[in-house]
């Protein structure tokens, strides 16, 4: 299997990755008629998933929307593809921070930071990128992948630039660990929880939904401000990005008013431009339980 794998990495996806980008949305195009076009690649999900956070769209808007999303959706894949063999000066090209200084006044106070978002537009792109565009320490929090093979691949790829990456699994010993130094540790909030009992529920896209509690629970236990990050698509391979102040205080928030605020946002981000955002994951596969329990760590 390794064989394989690695046959696979060094045979197909970085040749292609060495494409410049002129050649890669060539390739995109042709992904995209093959997997909408023809394969209808995961089609059912991503147009239930439109059809509940939209009950007012008619089937054509849906159909519409839905066509607009693969388009971005496969540009999404190549240029990620593209992030195993990019310069960092090309990487820092591509995404521009608009308000740096909303963020780096905490490093600054050599205070942590929480930097929160979503899957809209590219978030790999911006992983990439960060360590060299803003004054913390980067870090990533990410669930481990099936393939070991794959797992490290996607470890040097990411982590090229500076960006630290941690385990799900070791996430309390990292921030056990983290003082004195100033990071920055961003966390997606927008998958789907793997414990519905144990996530902050809400209202978010106009559907019942559970929301890993992780941000909230981490910034009050050690005291880290909380930012929100936007990725905007200014054009084809072109990003900007925006910090917003969460709390620089979360110890003072209520239970949950830190993840309503984060997902409000989000919420508001993916309305503006519904064809970013990842339809093709099964965001709502949980149910809210009968008795949701008070969260305990």
């Amino acid at each position: 299997m390794r064989l394989l794998n690695h046959l696979l990495f060094y045979g197909f996806i970085i040749p292609i990755s060495l494409f410049p980008f002129r050649i890669l949305y060539v390739v995109s195009d042709g992904l995209y008629w093959l997997l909408y076009r023809t394969a209808g690649y995961r089609k059912k999900v991503v147009q239930q998933n439109m059809r509940n956070s939209f009950p007012s769209k008619t089937s054509e808007e849906i159909e519409e929307l839905t066509r607009l999303f693969y388009r971005h959706f496969c540009d999404l894949v190549l240029e990620s593809l593209k992030l195993f063999t990019i310069s960092q000066e090309d990487a820092n090209e591509r995404i521009h921070f608009k308000n740096p200084e909303v963020i780096n006044k905490y490093a600054r106070e050599n205070r942590c930071v929480m930097l929160a978002g979503g899957h809209l537009n590219n978030w790999e792109l911006l992983a990439v990128a960060i360590p060299g565009l803003i004054e913390h320490t980067a870090v990533a929090l990410y669930k481990p992948l099936t393939s070991a093979y794959f797992e490290q691949r996607m470890r040097e790829s990411r982590g090229k630039f500076g960006l630290q990456l941690i385990s799900t699994k070791k996430a309390k010993e990292f921030f056990e660990g983290v003082s004195p130094k100033a990071t920055a540790t961003i966390f997606g909030v927008d998958q789907s929880p793997p414990n519905p009992a144990k996530c902050y529920w809400t209202t978010f896209l106009n559907q019942d939904t559970g929301v890993q509690f992780g941000c909230e629970r981490f910034a009050k236990e050690y005291d880290h401000a909380v930012v929100y990050g936007r990725i905007n698509k200014e054009k084809r391979g072109y990003y900007s990005f925006e910090f917003f102040d969460i709390t620089d205080k979360p110890r003072e928030t209520k239970h949950g008013e830190i993840m309503e605020a984060i997902t409000r946002q989000l919420e508001k981000d993916i309305l503006e431009t519904p064809e970013y955002w990842l339809w093709t994951h099964k965001r709502w596969k949980h149910k809210r339980p009968t008795e949701q329990p008070a969260f305990t760590q």
